[in-house]
């Protein structure tokens, strides 16, 4: 049985790898977590790579009014592939694979997301909004509070 903190990265690493599919990233994290999986042979490196093949047609092929639960099922794939794997391996083996998974969730959370659902836009990163040439941008946000920043203290420069 894993430890919480294990579900939680195993959970985190199913999330990240349903996000890279068909954005810039994933061809890269495809093939790291295809060695991952493989671990060194050959044959269940391609077998993990035409999972996430896969996982990546599901997607894609997705009608709009089906896609958030094709997204959940996958990732939940994904999570359960990842403990199964986690709680297989010996604690210094596990303890490497637990770094290169945190590796691989700093990779995919350091590209920029833009989310855009029905009601809303989710974006990670910065976001300019500019209103030009007789256009318009109007912005909605639950409970935000914008103000002027503190001013730096003498320590801070």
């Amino acid at each position: 049985m894993l430890s919480e903190a294990m579900t939680a990265l195993a959970a985190a690493g199913g999330t990240a790898v349903v996000q890279a599919a068909g954005t810039d990233a994933w061809a890269g994290i495809r093939q790291q977590v295809a060695r991952w999986f493989g671990r060194g042979t050959p044959q269940r490196e391609q077998a993990e790579l035409e999972r996430l093949d896969q996982t990546a047609a599901e997607l894609e092929a997705a009608r709009p009014a089906e896609a958030e639960r094709v997204r959940i099922r996958q990732e939940a794939v994904w999570q359960g592939r990842i403990e199964a794997l986690l709680e297989s391996l010996e604690d210094v083996e596990r303890a490497r694979v637990v770094a290169e998974l945190r590796t691989l969730q700093a990779q995919q959370t350091s590209h920029r997301t833009v989310l855009a659902g029905q009601n809303g836009l989710a974006v990670g990163g910065d976001v300019n909004v500019q209103a030009d040439n007789g256009s318009a941008a109007a912005v909605t946000m639950g409970d935000v509070t914008l103000g002027n920043p503190s001013q730096p203290g003498p320590h801070q420069g």
